[in-house]
């Protein structure tokens, strides 16, 4: 009888190592600290990691954006690059997809003929970037899609009374969740992992999830060659819808905790 409970502890002791080392992974319990080897944000408030988060994204010089946005009644899937001085990549609806790219104030369009109808132009226009003029209408509408202050001012913004989440992993990185109005006025998830940039963002009233990612990593952004350029001047060919353009991007957010611009 003697040998059993000591025989029996060691049993007990095994499992729960085994136990508080899976625990451990997600940051929890048997005396593991869920901070250590963290940036320590996890540590703040949930306001004071917004704020860290915002300040973050402000201060890089460039994201990869994907996911979904609804914006103007309209749902899109946006794979975007974008900086300081412009931006590139594909925007998605259910009608039409379109690559955008500009680059300082230049901005260019390239869609498929369905998306330029009865333009009569329309069957030369599949395979090229066209050169979208300032003076158009939809130049502002396109060119908030390539803007990324516009863009995430847009999209982080949280709605309502904030709380700090639970700890989770955004792909490989680990991150922190804020939450507003218990996760009806929207999700941030922060890194907890070298600088504190937002990675992940699930819009309030399902307007949208994104992930922002390759923060501070460059990219080229060259105009088209001219050969692959065609340029109406001061106005676009006729679209399928008398404008073509899509919704604009979000509008700048209002602020932390406050109340961002509507979907």
């Amino acid at each position: 009888m003697t040998a059993y409970f000591p025989a029996a502890r060691l049993r007990r002791a095994a499992l729960i190592g085994v136990l508080c080392a899976g625990l451990a992974v997600t940051g929890t319990g048997c005396g593991e600290d869920p901070d250590e080897g963290t940036n320590g944000v996890g540590k703040l408030s949930a306001d004071k990691i917004e704020a860290k988060a915002k300040a973050a994204a402000t201060e890089a010089d460039s994201v990869h954006l994907s996911g979904t946005l609804v914006s103007g009644g309209k749902s899109f899937t946006l794979d975007m690059r974008l900086k300081a001085d412009g931006g590139s990549g594909e925007v998605k609806s259910n009608e039409d997809t379109f690559q955008l790219l500009r680059v300082g104030e230049q901005l260019y369009l390239k869609a498929s003929a369905a998306f330029w109808g009865k333009s009569d132009s329309a069957g030369k226009l599949g395979d090229k970037f066209v050169k979208v003029p300032e003076g158009d209408p939809s130049y502002k509408q396109f060119r908030g899609f390539t803007d990324m202050d516009v863009l995430l001012d847009g999209l982080l913004g949280l709605e309502g009374k904030l709380a700090k989440g639970a700890y989770t992993k955004v792909g490989h990185t680990r991150a922190v969740q804020v939450t507003a109005n218990e996760g009806k006025g929207g999700k941030l998830s922060v890194s907890l992992e070298g600088t504190p940039y937002p990675l992940m963002m699930e819009r309030a009233g399902g307007a949208g999830r994104v992930e922002l990612a390759e923060w501070g990593k460059t990219f080229p952004l060259e105009a088209p060659a001219q050969d692959q350029t065609v340029d109406y001047g001061s106005q676009l060919p006729t679209t399928k819808d008398q404008g073509g353009a899509p919704a604009p991007a979000p509008s700048k957010g209002s602020g932390q905790g406050a109340n961002p611009t509507k979907p």
